[in-house]
């Protein structure tokens, strides 16, 4: 059974491609993936059996070997960055607990951008 490399996939139009070890893409569908598996993540090793579609090889019965690294531990902060977005973070919201000690409740721009903020920090610490 061949084996390879997710180079792309995406889940919304349920289709990627796979570079095989050998070198050389093939196509693959949504209805190939294993029962449970919904997407394909770059850099993912899979086996899989192969025919010969109208534009080339086209992957069949996608079975995932290992998943890759996870993207976002791999594109993961510097500390150094981190704690200027801690010390920032920690600025705006004194900013805003000022605000609501004076009874005043922050513009809904700016609480919506906080927001968005802490959101991504957030995710910054659970990796």
């Amino acid at each position: 059974m061949p084996a390879g490399k997710v180079r792309f996939y995406d889940a919304e139009k349920g289709f990627g491609f796979i570079v095989k070890d050998g070198g050389g893409d093939v196509y693959v569908r949504a209805t190939a993936l294993p029962a449970g598996v919904a997407t394909l993540k770059p850099g993912q090793r899979v086996e899989f059996g192969v025919i010969d579609g109208r534009r080339g090889e086209q992957a069949l019965s996608v079975t995932v070997i290992e998943a890759p690294e996870s993207l976002s531990k791999a594109q993961r902060k510097s500390t150094e960055q981190l704690t200027a977005i801690t010390e920032d973070l920690i600025k705006l919201l004194d900013s805003i607990g000022n605000a609501y000690r004076r009874g005043r409740y922050p513009d809904p721009r700016v609480s919506e951008k906080l927001a968005h903020m802490l959101r991504g920090f957030a995710d910054e610490l659970e990796l």
